[in-house]
């Protein structure tokens, strides 16, 4: 059965309605052209009498009849002024005209390569804060990003983010600490490695903020802080860490910086430190900072169990007891140390028993500084000795009351050989140098709140007081000014904080006889590495 044809006014209808939508559109368009000034101008003028309801409305009642007087006298004058009404109006058409231009709106959202990285984050994320029951996810694969980071986002010059605020689903366990690692590891991989990231959990609000942190600046050298008697300045970390700052000197300029400040002596939670890094992550770096900062209230024993010299210019200074490298004069020192902290613990009980202040050869704070004692404890089980951790015992867990702060310094390689006492009572503890999270919570109880990177300058790491926070730490330069890599300024710096008195190595020399002149000129750098003799009771 054949097809009957359609009416003639059917099948031409649709044509004719297509070609009436074209010639409607192309009239529309020329008569904008065409009004485009006139749309531009009247647009300024409903914006410009907007602008003065709104300014009328702001004016108080009192002072609008002093607005109606100042509007009436402009007008007056313009009139009265020759070509004033024509000038006027060309202005008021000219506002108009600026006023109702048309304003491209600025983009707000990311390009196609921060939107590729946003939705690549976006997929990673998904295992972490998704699971097969929720009937409505907000993570879910092809799904949509704005809804979990909406406009909390920032790119860097590079197209790298460095800020994000994730908003996760109320059943993650953020209070789990391994569920936590796992986003953080995945927010630090997608968003660009090589950068340190601070992560910040609301629980309250179900919100993750990722933050790029600055590097601390490692321009502050050795110098003296402004603190209070008991107050040791560790380093510096970031300034919304702490809520204090001190004046320091950083190159040519002072400015505030804030410190991390260890607390000693018998009102503190934590008197006793532990210092752990690798070779050349700026362990002794710190000790030769704090040995510069206790020497000006206090006196310093130094037992260096590496051998290297490096304390060597302490020696024979107001204050330093004695610098020792070797096992008997370790052994030696630091028996004098644990029999001198009972002679304190003594001195002072009988002082307050009998009503009397302390006596004031106990009142003067004793610092004991330890380095690297496996070294030394490796010597003593060969030889057949006393471990010279044994007799830090009575210093540890004593030495708060009688006025003594012990310091230790090992590395991890050897941070098995450690005594229990020296684990148990060192409750300040600062990492340093290059340490992965695992680490770092090793030494420090607990993980921080930052992803370690790799490379890092010596004297950078982390520190942790007692059961506080973990915070970003940068030591004061303090280099060894004997040093011939040491910089002119830096050996100035160290050597203008060291207190009175000659070199051990000068003051012998000038009580011995002047010997005869001989040919043969000795090093001065070799001989100011000779330590003091290890009688540290004078």
């Amino acid at each position: 059965m054949a097809r009957r044809p359609l009416p003639r006014i059917l099948s031409s209808g649709s044509a004719s309605i297509t070609r009436s939508r074209e010639i409607a559109r192309t009239a529309a368009d020329n008569a904008t052209d065409v009004l485009h000034p006139l749309i531009t101008v009247t647009r300024g003028m409903r914006l410009l009498a907007g602008a003065g309801r709104q300014k009328w409305t702001a004016t108080p009642r009192d002072r609008r009849g002093h607005v109606l007087f100042l509007v009436a006298a402009c007008v007056l004058a313009v009139a009265l002024i020759p070509y004033g009404p024509l000038l006027a109006l060309i202005s008021v058409m000219g506002a108009a005209a600026w006023r109702g231009r048309d304003r491209t709106p600025a983009r707000t959202g990311p390009d196609e390569a921060g939107t590729a990285r946003l939705q690549a984050l976006y997929e990673a994320l998904v295992p972490h804060f998704s699971v097969p029951d929720d009937p409505a996810p907000l993570f879910s694969h092809g799904g949509d990003w704005e809804k979990t980071f909406g406009t909390s986002y920032v790119f860097d010059a590079d197209g790298r983010l460095t800020r994000l605020q994730v908003t996760y689903p109320a059943y993650f366990t953020d209070g789990d600490p391994a569920a936590r690692s796992r986003v953080e590891q995945v927010l630090h991989a997608k968003s660009g490695r090589g950068r340190e990231y601070h992560f910040a959990w609301d629980e309250e609000s179900n919100q993750l903020l990722m933050t790029v942190l600055p590097p601390l600046p490692t321009t502050i050298a050795a110098q003296r802080f402004v603190t209070a008697p008991g107050e040791t300045v560790l380093g510096f970390t970031d300034a919304d860490a702490v809520r204090r700052t001190v004046p320091v000197e950083d190159g040519d300029v002072t400015r505030d910086a804030s410190p991390v400040i260890w607390r000693t002596g018998g009102r503190s939670t934590e008197p006793h430190l532990l210092v752990v890094g690798h070779p050349g992550s700026g362990t002794t770096t710190l000790m030769r900072s704090l040995a510069l900062q206790a020497l000006q209230q206090g006196d310093v024993l130094v037992v260096e169990g590496g051998g290297t010299g490096e304390y060597g210019f302490l020696a024979g200074r107001d204050g330093v007891l004695a610098v020792e490298r070797g096992l008997a004069g370790a052994l030696a020192t630091l028996e004098w140390a644990a029999h001198e902290t009972e002679r304190r613990l003594i001195a002072a009980n009988r002082a307050r028993q009998s009503g009397h202040p302390e006596p004031e050869d106990i009142g003067r704070p004793l610092w004991i500084l330890l380095d690297r004692p496996s070294a030394l404890g490796h010597l003593a089980a060969a030889d057949g000795r006393q471990d010279p951790q044994e007799l830090l015992r009575v210093p540890l867990r004593h030495g708060r009351a009688a006025g003594v702060t012990v310091v230790v310094a090992e590395q991890f390689d050897n941070l098995h050989a450690l005594d229990q006492t020296v684990r148990t009572h060192t409750r300040a503890r600062v990492v340093l140098g290059p340490a992965d999270r695992d680490e770092v919570e090793a030494v420090l109880g607990a993980q921080p709140h930052t992803t370690p990177t790799p490379d890092v300058p010596p004297g950078r790491g982390y520190t942790r007081l007692g059961g506080g926070p973990v915070l970003r730490l940068q030591v004061p330069a303090t280099p060894d000014p004997y040093d011939d890599a040491t910089s002119e300024a830096h050996r100035t710096a160290v050597l203008d904080l060291l207190p009175g008195g000659a070199p051990a190595v000068e003051a012998v020399q000038e009580a011995l006889p002047e010997p005869e002149p001989e040919p043969e000129i000795v090093s001065t750098h070799k001989d100011r590495l000779i330590g003091a003799p290890a009688t540290a009771e004078r």
